[in-house]
């Protein structure tokens, strides 16, 4: 089983968001194109650290707001990291089977998806 995708939606106007919208939040036109940005580079904008986190999260909990290109523009999506980042820092998206533990979160584990993704630095080797 391959991993889920993490979609970047676009209206004809060539607006992306992630997550989508029924409407661009742009220009209003109807969000119909996606783009799987599960396989693509990204670039660290901006990054914070949480260490006040709740329950079922980890911590310290670092989460980034990462660039992706995408036709000619760029998309900015919000995730967790997988270690410690920098502005700048090239990253890839890894796929996570449980970003927070459903066995201590508040909500009934069967209410919502636990898995999604967070970025990998991608370092020289």
């Amino acid at each position: 089983m391959s991993d889920p995708e993490l979609l970047a939606h676009g209206c004809p106007n060539g607006h992306y968001t992630n997550p989508g919208h029924e409407r661009c939040p742009t220009c209003g036109e109807s969000q119909r194109e996606t783009v799987d940005l599960a396989d693509r580079t990204g670039e660290v904008l901006t990054w914070t650290e949480s260490t006040a986190t709740p329950s079922g999260v980890r911590r310290p909990n670092t989460l980034a707001v990462v660039v992706f290109h995408v036709a000619d523009t760029t998309v900015s999506v919000l995730g967790g990291t997988t270690e410690p980042v920098a502005v700048g820092d090239a990253v890839k998206p890894e796929y996570v089977p449980e970003l927070r533990d459903p066995d201590v979160a508040v909500r009934e584990a069967a209410s919502q998806a636990w898995d999604g993704y967070r970025f990998r630095p991608v370092r020289d080797e």
